[in-house]
């Protein structure tokens, strides 16, 4: 197979011409991918009159059912920024005048539309009269003390907008967008209206923190735009600067790094078509990515024709011989990469499917930048240089003594295979341990403004996502039913048993805060003294539809794991005691609870499937089932240590992690596949095993070892980011890199000088 590929590929040198002519011809796909995709994806879009059409026909059935439902808005419970205010006198004279002019003053900047606060929700009575929470400031202590008193009571403000020892307070601002100048402003300028403000009343010590959907938003994606030029251009001088440092030759670096630095272009240009922007993976990992996996496969060729220059081949023969020594290895390791990256298809979660497709069409494209554009730039004029530094190089002039180590290795090739194959084990059964998780801090530098007020209200108000329980009903029911408010007093009973839930509230809980006793169907007639976005929050009739609510804190899908089951159980009692009800759980929270695990699961599933696929195609293209085996130990190791350090260090098992995992077995993989390639050629010449296996270790060994240096030092740059995110997926990447190495130079020569020689097995038995 080698030989045939070899044939395959040597139009490559041979046709200089047509080479340049495939090269311009993907060049000016992915320029155009870059400036104006649009150019080829309108081609494949459907007729737009079709599609106005459907739209017009939709806009019509939405406005035919509007018109059967009160014009009438739900209340938001969000806006667009939560603004926390913190201080101990709120409920005083000075309090409320300090509270107030806050009020007043951002209310009176341009920026902000609305705000919000919980004296702006009314207090009803019997009648159905609005009445207002806090008194005049001159009034006195005890119309303070009373005012407190009904706030806490009222279920709206107790835990949403007003924290329980009541020196939180929250509020809710809407942006006029208009004159929103930048990302930046949306967070500084509230609070910055609001401490000037505060300024005023220095008797009164306030704080103040913002969070809320668009300032995480905001610093997600300003996070997101930093790190996409920063560590980008971190990581390629690193790669850049390690590469001449190991080479110590200008025209060897020039060449190893145009390959990669070709395919990322061409791979970002190509993503493009797909419309995948936005995507944190895609720009800020992938390039990096795309550029390691193509410097690995670059630096293998390129130390092959090195090596032929310094025999004394001529640059084009070594260029021809190098592709045809080195090229089947480099096709082989772009296989079994692409297989593993796409794994990541197989999962439900958008951002990893995108991520996984990316990875395939960047794989691709780097391999081919690898076979075409180093053997046709070192065949050139180009090409009597490369070999220049050859003797100076570090790891070539030190090959000798790490060749030590396989003398080592070969006379304790029976407990060192025991040891790589019980250790593998231990720690497999180790990263087994993890569990699934995912918190919304994790997407935020954890000093920034939105991930300190996401903890203030985590310990303020229960937390600032919102979960719920959906109650629908069939039309057997009458939505005036005092079933209705039955089942609804049985769900909140169900919530308020669970501490982790914060205040939980529905259509009942408002009733109940009205004064009055009585039985069900006096509080269900009740639902008419509650203001209509108040009570449409809640309650719906003309959809069959109730609702209760609760805050969930940033604590992580595992924690509320036991939590969401013990509530889903406690819902089909309910339904089982109410058969024409249905119940379940609706929210950002209980989703993720509900989708983590199967995405885990997914990852999980496409995990295995990659390494049993590159098994397979290792056992196939090796004619060796033995060969195959084998793989797995050297393969798993790196992977293993990876989730191994993940349990010492307190990790979950995110999706970022699960990514992870599946990229680094794509990269881990190619250090065995060029060492099993080399030891499949050296057995032809060789007349004994060890021999060969000595002859793949020397042979390889200075690739092996350059592009670990060259991977981690590339992973590393990205652990200095302040998201956590693309600190643990570099963690792992050079960690598993690392392992792999060791695993590749230690374990898989014992295991091949053990194992690979049925007869020899058969002796070592006996």
């Amino acid at each position: 197979m080698i030989k045939l590929f070899s044939r395959s590929t040597q139009w490559i040198v041979n046709q200089p011409l047509l080479t340049g002519l495939v090269l311009l011809v993907i060049t000016t796909g992915a320029v155009i991918g870059h400036f104006n995709p649009e150019l080829v994806t309108d081609l494949f879009k459907a007729d737009p009159t079709e599609e106005s059409s459907l739209v017009e026909r939709s806009t019509a059935s939405d406005d035919e059912s509007e018109q059967q439902r009160p014009d009438v808005e739900r209340m938001n419970l969000g806006g667009d920024a939560m603004l926390i205010v913190q201080a101990d006198q709120i409920f005083t004279p000075d309090g409320i005048r300090a509270m107030r002019h806050i009020i007043d003053s951002l209310e009176e900047s341009p920026l902000i539309q609305d705000v919000t606060w919980f004296d702006d929700i009314p207090l009803l009575n019997m009648f159905g009269l609005p009445k207002p929470l806090l008194p005049h400031p001159e009034s006195s202590a005890d119309a303070f003390l009373l005012a407190k008193e009904k706030a806490l009571a009222h279920p709206l403000i107790k835990g949403n907008l007003l924290s329980e020892d009541c020196k939180t307070v929250v509020l809710m601002i809407d942006y006029d967008f208009l004159f929103v100048e930048s990302d930046e402003q949306s967070i500084t300028e509230p609070r910055r209206v609001a401490a000037l403000a505060a300024e005023k009343f220095p008797e009164i010590p306030f704080e103040f923190f913002i969070t809320g959907e668009v300032p995480i938003v905001t610093t997600m994606l300003e996070t997101h735009d930093a790190n996409n030029f920063f560590f980008q251009l971190i990581g390629y001088s690193v790669i850049l600067l390690m590469a001449i440092i190991l080479f110590r030759g200008l025209a060897a670096v020039f060449v190893v790094a145009l390959a990669p630095a070709m395919g990322v272009f061409w791979t970002l240009g190509f993503v493009n078509y797909f419309d995948m922007g936005g995507n944190p993976f895609n720009e800020v990992v992938l390039p990096v990515l795309i550029s390691l996996v193509g410097l690995t496969d670059g630096v293998h060729l390129m130390v092959q024709i090195r090596k032929l220059r310094v025999a004394g081949e001529q640059p084009i023969d070594a260029a021809r011989q190098g592709l045809g020594q080195v090229g089947m290895a480099c096709a082989l390791t772009s296989l079994t990469t692409a297989i593993g990256f796409g794994s990541l298809m197989l999962a439900n979660h958008t951002y990893v499917q995108e991520f996984g497709f990316s990875c395939v069409i960047g794989v691709t494209l780097t391999f081919i930048a690898v076979i075409t554009i180093i053997p046709l730039v070192s065949s050139s004029w180009i090409g009597k240089f490369v070999h220049v530094g050859h003797e100076k190089s570090l790891i070539d002039k030190n090959l000798n003594k790490i060749s030590g180590l396989i003398d080592f290795v070969l006379p304790r090739r029976r407990w060192i295979s025991v040891v790589a194959i019980v250790l593998t084990i231990l720690l497999v059964g180790t990263s087994a341990t993890l569990r699934p998780d995912e918190r919304q801090s994790s997407q935020l530098p954890t000093r920034s403004e939105a991930a300190i007020g996401l903890n203030v209200l985590d310990e303020a108000m229960g937390g600032l996502e919102y979960g719920g329980v959906r109650i629908n009903w069939s039309k057997k029911i009458n939505s005036r039913s005092t079933e209705v408010m039955t089942v609804v007093g049985k769900v909140d009973q169900l919530l308020n048993a669970e501490p982790m839930l914060g205040h939980p509230m529905s259509m009942k809980s408002m009733v109940d805060s009205l004064p009055g006793d009585g039985n069900a169907e006096d509080r269900m007639s009740m639902l008419e003294i509650l203001p209509p976005p108040l009570m449409r929050l809640f309650y719906e009739p003309e959809d069959r539809y109730a609702s209760t609510l609760f805050r969930v804190r940033d604590l992580g899908i595992s924690e509320y794991n036991p939590v969401f089951k013990r509530v889903h159980s406690g819902l089909e009692e309910i339904c089982s005691d109410h058969p024409e009800f249905n119940l379940y759980m609706t929210g950002e929270p209980v989703w993720r609870w509900e989708n983590i695990y199967q995405i885990v699961i997914d990852l999980g599933v496409s995990l295995g499937t990659a390494v049993m696929i590159i098994f397979g195609v290792l056992a196939l293209v090796y004619r060796s089932l033995r060969i195959g085996l084998i793989s797995f130990v050297p393969n798993l190791f790196p992977l293993a240590v990876s989730g191994t350090f993940l349990v010492v260090t307190g990790q979950s098992l995110e999706i970022v992690v699960v990514c992870a995992f599946t990229v680094c077995l794509g990269i881990a993989v190619d250090d065995t596949i060029h060492f099993l390639t080399r030891y499949q050629e050296e057995k032809e010449k060789c007349d004994t095993e060890e021999e060969a296996i000595r002859n793949a270790f020397t042979g390889v060994g200075t690739a092996l070892i350059m592009t670990t240096v060259v991977l981690v030092a590339g992973f590393s740059t990205v652990m200095f980011s302040d998201s956590r995110d693309h600190f643990i997926f570099a963690s792992m990447g050079a960690i598993t890199i690392s392992a792999a190495l060791f695993a590749d130079l230690v374990f898989l020569p014992a295991l091949l000088a053990q194992y690979a020689n049925p007869k020899h097995v058969q002796e070592s038995g006996s």
